[in-house]
């Protein structure tokens, strides 16, 4: 069971929007040294559709490598091609992922059983632990409880991105999947109230930029410590907020370069943040004192 802060990487870019693998190593060192529970390079967060497959496998590898065994890395697979996401899983367990992060198939509006088939399929083709990720915002397409409990009796599917946005779906998940089924949280907000109700962590898009906050919280709830887990969430809820005042990971990306840690902007079609937004997340770091020291070492720049 994987249990705790696991944090939704960002993919670093240079000024031509290539992809920048010494950054990439310092990130993974950066989050590593926080104590973060684990790596998950390739989701959102990742920009994962903008990514060629050649990008893909540099990036698996890259993160694979610095993490040298040191965390798990749970790599993003899932496309709308249940033919792909097969050969996205056995590419990343070939270059060592930990376990593969797959979205429910997105556009296409698969039925429940149509998603059901196509997990079975993908568990069928690798030996790879897989954590299903439930988003409809961006998929289109829900994964209800009763297809998720079915999905998790499949041999080597052992956990749940849930980003339903629904406190009850999670509830209800919880209640219906084995004890031993990892229910972790899709959005940094919900992270606190759905480890009390029986999950076992969080894919963070916050720790991108405070980890160690994160880590701090998410053990804090994850050990009964609900006071201190409670005042670390409120801390934490402004950046929470901040970083989806526009589509992920735009906000977060332009919060670290504000902060010191550079990794370049987004991909098309995403763009940069308006500037008038930008004057929320400038607000927003002023709450956090360990900012702005560049830390992530990605390189020092006022450039968003």
């Amino acid at each position: 069971m994987m249990r705790g802060c696991m944090t939704a990487m960002v993919t670093p870019f240079d000024s031509r929007h290539r992809v920048d693998y010494r950054a990439i190593r310092r990130l993974v060192e950066f989050q590593i040294g926080a104590s973060v529970s684990g790596l998950v390079p390739l989701g959102t967060t990742g920009e994962s559709p903008t990514v060629s497959d050649e990008e893909r496998r540099r990036i698996i590898g890259a993160v694979v490598d610095a993490a040298a065994g040191k965390v798990p890395v749970i790599a993003g697979t899932g496309s709308n091609s249940t033919e792909k996401t097969i050969h996205y899983t056995r590419e990343a367990e070939r270059l060592g992922s930990d376990a593969a992060l797959i979205v429910a198939p997105y556009y296409n509006k698969p039925s429940q059983e149509g998603i059901y088939r196509h997990f079975k399929a993908v568990s069928a083709a690798s030996r790879l632990p897989v954590i299903v990720y439930n988003i409809a915002g961006r998929t289109g397409v829900n994964i209800e409880t009763a297809t998720l409990a079915r999905i998790a009796r499949l041999d080597n599917v052992i956990g749940v991105k849930e980003a339903s946005g629904s406190i009850t779906q999670m509830m209800d998940v919880i209640s219906s999947v084995p004890p031993e089924f990892t229910v972790l949280s899709g959005d940094d907000s919900f992270a606190m109230p759905l480890i009390s109700l029986g999950g076992c962590g969080v894919i963070s898009v916050a720790s991108n930029l405070l980890p160690r906050r994160m880590v701090e919280m998410t053990d804090a709830v994850l050990s009964g410590e609900t006071g201190k887990a409670r005042r670390l969430h409120y801390e934490l809820l402004p950046l929470f907020k901040a970083a989806f005042i526009e589509p992920n990971p735009a906000p977060i990306k332009a919060a670290m370069a504000l902060s010191g840690m550079y990794v370049g902007g987004v991909r098309s079609p995403l763009c940069e943040m308006e500037q008038r937004n930008l004057v929320r997340p400038r607000k927003v770091l002023s709450r956090y004192p360990e900012l702005g020291k560049g830390r992530a070492g990605a390189r020092r720049s006022d450039k968003v």
